[in-house]
């Protein structure tokens, strides 16, 4: 699948399935999908040292893709290793322990992982991991949670992880947990890939990040208001950031996604957002994917 490819058509079956060799019975693929945030406001720092939010987080009908065969001992296993990252360092191994954990469940699992989502890039791809682990497993192992109690194992993995396993496009608050429904437009996105890998850890301590913000409601975001306010840290740290956006704003307002490196625009068709990906500078990766209010993880289904 060339860089600009989406999944869009495959996502809109009820799922899909991919046939493994010889005769082997169907595995079903789970879809892990990319998030953007259509504004990030930081309105404040807890003593604990964490930042108070507030986003609004749409999915993208892009996603890693996940399978999973249950095993009749107790280990995590991951058939696909990430590079430059130890297994038991990623969150999909974490998120399917922490289930098997508080659950007790005896059986373990075979984990695969098909990734498209860049690390480092403010789509969520590692967090989407983990809540797509959390909601398989919970139904692969039986042990029927639902997604309140799921969102709450998954806050322990990282304050991204309830949006995805809750599944709807949401306005949040607090650390990103508080996490009200919101009915968002759905647009086409072009979204580039800068090739720079973004700290959260380094753009959340920077002494330049804008912290104060005055609170926004979801009337005045409606209307137009609200901005990015990692961007500009993230620009004058990472240089390709800001080429990114710039390039891309030649087409249709474009912004940085979480704290980067990705950028999108919306775009009013499928055919403008390939006709501008196809102009794209070749030193840029990038792709183009339907904004979705319901998680492609349950609309699979």
């Amino acid at each position: 699948m060339a860089a600009g490819a989406t999944l869009s058509a495959a996502v809109k079956l009820n799922y899909y399935q991919k046939k493994q060799a010889g005769t082997t019975p169907l595995k079903k693929i789970w879809l892990a999908p990319a998030k953007i945030n259509r504004f990030l406001h930081i309105t404040g720092q807890r003593e604990d040292g964490y930042h108070e939010l507030q986003t609004v987080f749409q999915f993208l009908d892009y996603a890693d893709e996940l399978s999973f065969e249950v095993r009749d001992d107790s280990e995590i296993v991951l058939e696909t290793p990430l590079a430059g990252v130890a297994d038991k360092d990623n969150l999909v191994v974490k998120a399917a322990r922490l289930l098997q954990q508080k659950s007790s469940h005896p059986k373990g699992v075979n984990i695969c992982i098909r990734k498209k989502l860049p690390m480092g890039g403010g789509l969520g791809g590692g967090s989407s991991d983990a809540a797509t682990a959390l909601a398989a497993l919970n139904q692969l192992w039986n042990i029927n949670l639902d997604k309140d109690e799921l969102a709450h194992l998954g806050l322990v993995l990282g304050a991204d992880v309830p949006i995805f396993v809750h599944g709807y496009a949401a306005w949040a608050e607090g650390v990103g947990e508080n996490l009200s429904p919101v009915q968002l437009d759905e647009p086409w996105y072009v979204i580039l890939i800068p090739g720079v890998s973004v700290s959260t850890a380094k753009i959340f301590s920077s002494d330049n990040l804008k912290r104060d913000c005055l609170p926004l409601d979801i009337n005045r975001f409606q209307a137009g208001e609200g901005i990015n306010v990692c961007e500009d840290v993230v620009c004058q740290q990472y240089p390709e950031v800001n080429d990114a956006i710039q390039w891309l704003s030649q087409f249709a307002p474009a912004r940085m996604t979480g704290t980067g490196a990705c950028v999108f625009a919306p775009v009013k068709s499928e055919a403008q957002a390939q006709e501008i990906l196809q102009k794209k500078p070749d030193q840029i990766d990038g792709f183009y994917a339907r904004g979705c209010n319901i998680s492609p993880l349950y609309s699979q289904n």
